[in-house]
């Protein structure tokens, strides 16, 4: 029933449509000239007695209310509202009747005429003279209701947007957190740079890559799963502060943290360690919070996140006691599989006790780290791209960033040694020989790279999506993501069954 009026609606738009071109009215004319903006109107400070000749503004219909011989017509531009009163004084009887037949909801218009306020204090324009710029051929949602369907709304993104505030609010709130990121990191030096995004070898993450093919050349090339390694080669050619906001492909989960199209930000500094790293990462972050929020805490369902530094620090086999009870020093590789085996972990034999205690700690510890936490030198076998501790070299100099259960971000005091790097490269492909895939593949270009000589640096990688869902307050990461990937859906053609001939033709 509901898709027969949808219908019903549509044919009567297309028979508008021939009547306004009939009519001689283009609708939808290639431009239209606005003296203010809806939300520049509303932003001003007019006067109850307003005086100001006539302005010009346009946006959405979203409302239509008949009065007699008078229509009163909500206008929408950037979720901004101006209420219009059309009328047969101004318009005439003709004007008015094409009004009342060609103005629908969805519909673009353009309007001119003087503002004023109405008996109960709502600030209208009086339209003189109105534009077409856009027929809209579908009437949007329901204003009050909009789109319930959690997987609808991401499907038709642009409708959610429109109708729904809060969803538009989280969708800008993005937009700023990655500008205010760019100011932050030029504001200390760091310079952009734009790597490849199809790479002949991917790597800088342990994760399974897209494959794609390219004709030109007749070979198989990747989507880039990270940043990293060319950023490092811009480290080494003398560029000692560089960092990039891109996307990475990674073709794995679809869940309420993991999308396969994912934005990242990847930042290198030479002459820095993971200490610095963790200074730029606090201060960073707390500087977007407290920019954008105007505070440090932010309300995240029932628990207040506090982001105010410093931030807890503590290392990851001293975290597995404090929140899991377990002392893994003390423990042997047998003790380790049982913990495995009691948190219903995945157990591979042989195993490979680094990479257990790393699980452990992130399916025990992970989720209890509410507040900002900084954990600190993980085993050495978790990552072939990190600099040996130098207090200990069965751990790395590398910290991940949690907040409220969540890996943000994940940084190294990056290695730099070629041998030793070439080393942990086999040791990695190894390692992963069942399942080369999530292997870091051995890069000899990369390698070769280093061999010139690279500085001490310090490296971070965060994730921009879960760092908004967090500061968002939000449960997924669909809900920070412009077009999450959907599984899809066959629309097909939206006229079929409909004669666009006999209605769009001139009789």
């Amino acid at each position: 029933m509901a898709w027969l009026l949808v219908r019903e609606d549509l044919v009567f738009r297309l028979r508008v449509l021939r009547e306004m071109r009939e009519k001689g009215v283009n609708p939808y004319p290639p431009t239209y000239r606005l003296t203010h903006t809806i939300p520049e109107i509303r932003r001003r400070n007019i006067p109850r007695v307003v005086d100001e000749g006539d302005i010009s503004t346009a946006g959405r219909v979203m409302g239509i209310r008949r009065h007699g011989r008078a229509l009163f017509i909500d206008l929408v531009d950037e979720a901004e509202k101006l209420q219009l009163y059309a009328r047969v004084n101004e318009l005439g009887e003709e004007g008015f009747r094409r009004v009342k037949r060609w103005i629908n909801k969805g519909d673009f218009i353009g309007v001119k005429g003087p503002l004023f306020y109405t008996e109960t204090g709502e600030l209208t324009l009086l339209v003189k003279e109105y534009t077409i710029l856009a027929k809209s051929l579908l009437e949007p949602p329901s204003q009050w209701y909009g789109l319930r369907d959690v997987e609808e709304r991401y499907r038709r993104r642009y409708l959610d947007i429109l109708m729904n505030k809060e969803v538009r609010q989280i969708l800008l709130l993005r937009s700023r957190i990655t500008s205010e990121i760019r100011r932050f990191l030029e504001s200390r030096g760091f310079i952009e740079f734009e790597t490849p995004i199809l790479q002949p070898l991917y790597g800088g993450a342990a994760a399974k890559p897209f494959k794609t093919y390219i004709n030109a050349i007749n070979e198989e090339w990747f989507l880039r799963i990270s940043d990293e390694l060319y950023l490092k080669r811009l480290i080494i050619a003398g560029f000692n502060k560089v960092y990039e906001i891109g996307k990475d492909f990674r073709n794995e989960d679809i869940d309420a943290t993991h999308n396969p199209e994912l934005t990242m930000l990847e930042a290198y500094q030479a002459y820095a360690d993971y200490n610095d790293m963790m200074e730029l990462a606090e201060s960073m972050i707390t500087h977007v919070v407290e920019r954008l929020l105007g505070g440090l805490k932010v309300k995240h369902g029932d628990v207040e996140l506090d982001f105010t530094p410093p931030w807890k620090r503590i290392r990851l086999i001293d975290a597995l006691g404090e929140y899991g009870g377990y002392d893994v020093e003390k423990m042997t590789d047998e003790d380790i599989v049982l913990a495995l085996e009691k948190h219903n972990i995945p157990v591979k034999a042989p195993i490979n006790r680094g990479l257990a205690i790393a699980e452990l700690f992130e399916k025990v510890v992970g989720p209890q780290l509410q507040n900002p936490t900084l954990v600190l030198d993980y085993p050495r076998e978790t990552t072939p791209l990190c600099k040996p501790h130098r207090d200990d070299d069965r751990l790395i100099e590398r910290f991940e960033l949690y907040i409220r259960g969540i890996e943000i971000l994940n940084a190294y005091t990056e290695l730099n040694d070629p041998i030793l790097q070439h080393r942990f490269f086999m040791e990695e492909m190894e390692r992963h020989r069942v399942d080369i895939e999530l292997a870091h593949r051995y890069d000899g270009d990369f390698i070769e790279a280093l061999m010139h000589g690279m500085p001490p640096t310090g490296g971070l990688g965060m994730g921009l999506d879960r760092l908004t869902m967090v500061i968002t307050g939000q449960q997924s990461i669909k809900e920070v993501i412009f077009y999450p990937i959907q599984r899809r859906l066959h629309v097909g053609n939206p006229f079929n069954g409909i004669d666009l001939n006999s209605l769009l033709s001139r009789p």
